[in-house]
């Protein structure tokens, strides 16, 4: 099974697992996936050794397990928080949230019942975000008397809908936020798993090379000027251009046939 080494990580808060290229990563942590410093430390372990411990995987699929993403921060760690310890537990939350954001390949959040605080800044991490009907994004830091996770929830709505949100603390219904285009689609509940999988099989489909390529691009350009982004994608594209996958891509196409790739990793991409 091409997730064995990262279920030998033994993680406690996450369920690991991968097929067709595709991998899952369950947040473990019932009733509603609060986050603790140890599930912290696990996710960022995970995304962090991603070539190591799931080399097989071109797609990921973050989702939360039972009736919830996840619903923030454990709130009786939360109470433990002091001016002296907050620096270090902070650096941790925001290396965990890079890491996912860093993934080499495309992440995809899953997400159903409440997600708040830590939870939209897991989603907002993620490349793309599908809702079930049951989706609620909210950001209480405001009432909780902390700061956090608006810069995540602005990847995904316009930055009047974060201040709102942000100031009444107020959650929101994914469907009312497909608009905006952060949410992919709205699905029923009971199908959120078949549609973020549908999605993902959509992804994987590609060249493994390409993929990784395509997410280094688009997270090296989200926040540049027009004229060096492009520049940089067009340094991508003569960096591809000679890997086996990018000649069979192109041989497919003209050929009127489905492209057959090689090799997980082809060394001529770099």
């Amino acid at each position: 099974m091409s997730s064995e080494s990262a279920a030998s990580r033994d993680f406690t808060f996450l369920q690991v697992s991968c097929e067709h290229r595709v991998a899952t990563v369950l947040l473990h942590r019932p009733p509603v996936n609060a986050v603790t410093q140890q599930m912290y430390a696990e996710i960022h372990d995970l995304f962090t050794h991603f070539e190591q411990l799931l080399p097989d995987a071109s797609v990921v699929i973050l989702r939360g397990e039972g009736k919830h993403f996840s619903a923030g921060n454990d709130l009786a760690e939360f109470m433990t928080l002091t001016a002296e310890n907050s620096p270090e537990r902070m650096k941790l939350v925001r290396e965990t949230f890079a890491a996912i954001y860093d993934c080499p390949v495309p992440v995809i959040a899953a997400v159903q019942g409440s997600a708040l605080g830590t939870g939209v800044a897991l989603a907002g991490s993620c490349d793309l975000v599908i809702c079930a009907e049951s989706a609620r994004f909210g950001t209480p830091e405001v009432g909780v008397g902390v700061m956090g996770a608006a810069k995540h929830l602005s990847r995904l709505v316009p930055q009047q809908v974060v201040r709102r949100m942000y100031y009444t603390a107020d959650p929101v219904c994914g469907r009312d936020l497909i608009q905006y285009g952060g949410v992919v689609k709205v699905v029923p509940d009971e199908q959120l798993i078949a549609a973020a999988t549908a999605l993902a099989a959509r992804i994987a489909r590609h060249s493994p090379v390409a993929l990784r390529t395509a997410k280094e691009s688009l997270n090296t350009i989200e926040y540049m000027e027009l004229k060096p982004g492009y520049e940089f994608e067009q340094s991508l594209t003569s960096r591809l251009a000679d890997s086996e996958d990018s000649r069979e891509a192109r041989r497919a196409i003209i050929e009127k046939r489905a492209p057959r790739y090689g090799s997980r990793l082809d060394p001529a991409s770099g």
